[in-house]
């Protein structure tokens, strides 16, 4: 079992070697993105393929995040509250910083799929 793991990896997914750490990777890539990605078959035949999937799902979801982030204190500025636009602008921040982390779990979870193993650097 090789139990270092790149910075980024998922509490969620065991390490790379472990016992059932590709079931933990699957179901972590799962959970990413909607819930009807798993009626399909060659999602759940191909992980590297799931991998594919959800990074690029979060990705939208972060570029959305992002959007709006910049875009909701001109857009809602008449139809809303200041205290709501700050809500709104904190919870875009820390939705972009979730997406930003599942983005980076997604790129070494979907390396070690391929069969990248991480070496650390002294």
């Amino acid at each position: 079992m090789d139990a270092t793991v790149p910075p980024g990896w998922p509490e969620e997914v065991r390490p790379p070697g472990a016992p059932d750490w590709e079931r933990t990777a699957v179901g972590w890539l799962f959970d990413l993105v909607p819930p009807d990605y798993r009626a399909h078959e060659v999602l759940r035949r191909y992980p590297v393929l799931l991998a594919r999937f959800a990074g690029d799902h979060v990705a939208a979801g972060l570029e959305a995040a992002r959007a709006g982030w910049r875009t909701v204190r001109v857009e809602l500025a008449d139809q809303l509250p200041a205290e709501a636009i700050e809500a709104a602008i904190a919870a875009y921040e820390r939705e972009g910083a979730r997406l930003a982390a599942a983005a980076r779990g997604v790129e070494v979870v979907g390396g070690a799929l391929r069969g990248e193993r991480w070496v650390p650097r002294l």
